[in-house]
């Protein structure tokens, strides 16, 4: 599963190469070691977690998969950090494009989890997938009258 979430994000790094994201390897090992033995994995991209353009060090691999979302960051040092999103908690996207940089900001129930310094050209095929994937995810959740 490692090399499947390192090669995805790879790829869409190659793709999208104004997105400015390191240690791509080290941030999909964490998601591969937390991803169950039965989730697909349906798109992964990677960008900076957190709101400034200048904050090029906290880079990020998102996954999404056929139970949740999940971001991962692994540390220099040691440790990692790791944020799950669940359909249920999942509220709206909002996305913000820039001069140079766009971000996508995911508004969930707790939190809003910003994913910036993403290339302008990658926005509309990660709005897509996310959108997609929420709606018909959150299309289980409704209460029937």
């Amino acid at each position: 599963m490692k090399n499947k979430v390192y090669s995805l994000a790879l790829r869409f790094r190659r793709k999208y190469f104004g997105t400015i994201a390191f240690r791509l390897h080290a941030h999909s090992t964490v998601l591969a070691n937390h991803i169950n033995p039965d989730e697909k994995l349906l798109y992964v991209f990677c960008g900076q977690k957190g709101y400034s353009n200048r904050e090029i060090f906290s880079s990020c691999v998102v996954v999404l998969t056929n139970e949740r979302i999940m971001i991962a960051t692994k540390r220099v040092l040691w440790g990692y950090f790791l944020t799950t999103v669940t359909p249920d908690l999942f509220n709206d996207l909002k996305v913000q494009s820039g001069m140079l940089f766009g971000r996508v900001i995911i508004d969930t129930a707790k939190e809003k989890i910003i994913i910036s310094n993403l290339s302008n050209s990658s926005l509309r095929e990660v709005e897509t997938a996310i959108s997609t994937y929420m709606n018909k995810e959150k299309g289980k959740f409704k209460v029937k009258d």
